[in-house]
């Protein structure tokens, strides 16, 4: 009985073991169970984390450190990750913003701005400190020109020479210009900016526009820009860059003003300008000599810049108009010690001036609703001396002032849900008085412009240009002539028909 009682106690003993046993095993499969859930709950982080990364990196890269630091990761991955992470920073700092290059390098708007540009985009958040912005534009045409006297075309998108149009008819498909420009914004008050240019239609080099000496690049504008609007209203800027002098912005799709030709400045200098919120002011210390475009100032009697004593002055102020929307009115006023109209008989760019010659502009724009309008009008504060001829015939004709003006206006809509527009503008180029063959050239342009997206443009022009009055050897003296005669004259007639598409990325 002993016996059998012992046996029965050993079996319960050993049922009860094997139960805690079992609860142990369930206890650790379920501990088991539940890490193996967070590691593919954390792998599946991990993934659609990736995932976003992957498509951060095809849009615009420019976001702050802050905006991609790493989270916190378990310890077991966190060295691979942070790894990763360091290699996905340094491909977010650089990146394209095909919206901001369009206006940065839009030849039409914002001409003498662009540092005003770029401290707004930067403070609307379009653009982010610690970034490396990259850019370019493409400028593709086709047109047909007419002229009624003998390779004499006062088209200005072009130099207007018989080694770029000869006959009374031409005809072109072309590459007008390529841009390239570079923006890097280092910490929240420091901007560099770089822009290369190849226009070959444009170019200065001899001969035609297959000719080497056209065919090369420039750096077209490049400073460093110190400013943050969102700590205080003001900046400076060193480098090279179009000087605040009027508008000289057109409504036009493509073709410039001729305000823009006549005294649109490109000068090496220091800037500073305060933004306000309606009152705006730019003042620059140019470069003297004679510098890239329509500012030159005597250094010693020679054309040497080797001087900084050439002064550019502007001063805007925009009036809210009472409509409730956005709409405004823009007045402003500008001056210049010296533009490049202070040469002597016979003109030729770029020459030494005895005495320099400066300039003022008032200007007006106005955006109500789809419209935009705007005037400018500039004049030298001397005569031109080059404009006398003292050769006869051409004697007669005293020394003359230089005056340009335009007007003109857009109106923006849609067609089949694009963004277009259409425009009509005028502008003048005064240089001689009454009845001097180069006495002045006007310009008439209609214009259409489509937006594909909006850093690609689609644009048709028809331009009128009457007089043929080119800068060099304007009154006279072209080598090879008689003194007493010039290329220049007052009733030739052209016409060009253009069609065109400016893409920038």
């Amino acid at each position: 009985m002993n016996v059998i009682l012992g046996l029965v106690l050993f079996v319960l003993a050993s049922a009860s073991n094997a139960n805690e046993n079992l609860e142990e095993q369930v206890k650790r499969l379920i501990a088991a169970n539940k890490a193996l859930v967070e590691r593919v709950a954390a792998l599946e982080k991990i993934a659609l984390e990736s995932a976003s990364e992957a498509k951060g990196e095809r849009s615009i890269a420019s976001k702050t450190e802050e905006e991609i630091a790493p989270e916190v990761f378990s310890s077991t991955n966190a060295v691979n990750k942070d790894s990763s992470l360091k290699r996905s920073r340094s491909r977010r700092f650089v990146g394209v913003n095909h919206e901001y290059s369009y206006a940065m390098l839009d030849p039409t708007t914002n001409i003498n701005r662009k540092q005003e540009l770029l401290l707004k985009r930067k403070q609307a958040g379009e653009i982010s400190s610690n970034s490396v912005i990259l850019g370019g534009a493409v400028t593709a045409i086709a047109n047909a020109q007419r002229s009624d006297t003998d390779s004499k075309f006062g088209y200005l998108m072009r130099h207007p020479t018989s080694a770029n149009q000869i006959g009374k008819n031409a005809q072109e498909a072309v590459l007008h210009s390529v841009q390239l420009n570079l923006t890097a914004l280092m910490g929240d008050w420091v901007s560099a900016y770089a822009e290369i240019l190849y226009d070959p239609e444009q170019s200065f080099g001899a001969g035609t526009i297959t000719a080497l000496g056209r065919n090369q690049l420039q750096l077209r504008r490049g400073y460093v820009l110190i400013g943050d609007l969102e700590r205080a209203p003001v900046y400076a800027a060193v480098g090279k860059m179009a000087t605040p002098f009027g508008l000289t912005d057109t409504v036009n799709p493509f073709t410039g003003s001729t305000v823009w030709h006549a005294f649109g400045g490109l000068s090496y200098g220091a800037r500073v300008g305060y933004i306000g919120d309606n009152l705006s002011i730019s003042l620059m210390a140019a470069q003297g000599g004679s510098q890239f475009r329509a500012t030159q100032t005597s250094v010693r009697g020679t054309s040497v810049p080797s001087k900084l004593n050439n002064v550019v002055a502007d001063l805007k102020y925009s009036f809210d108009l009472p409509s409730g929307n956005d709409d405004s009115l823009v007045l402003g006023g500008s001056y210049v010690r010296g533009t490049n109209y202070c040469q002597d008989f016979p003109i030729f760019h770029f020459t030494p001036c005895d005495n320099d010659n400066g300039a003022y502009a008032l200007y007006g724009q106005v955006n109500w609703g789809d419209w935009l309008v705007q005037g400018e009008f500039a004049k030298t504060l001397r005569e031109w001396p080059g404009t006398m001829n003292p050769n006869p015939p051409l004697d007669i004709y005293s020394a003359s002032k230089v005056t340009s003006f335009g007007f003109g206006a857009r109106r923006n809509f849609y067609l089949m849900n694009i963004p277009s527009f259409v425009s009509a503008e005028f502008s003048r180029f005064d240089a001689g008085p009454d009845g001097a063959p180069w006495e002045n050239q006007d310009q008439w342009v209609l214009g259409f412009g489509s937006f594909l997206t909006p850093s690609v443009k689609l644009f048709g022009e028809y331009v009128h240009v009457k007089g043929f009055a080119p800068l060099n050897f304007l009154s006279g003296g072209t080598p090879g002539l008689p003194v007493g005669t010039t290329i220049s004259e007052h009733g030739a007639d052209s016409d060009i028909i253009i069609l065109g598409v400016n893409a920038a990325f």
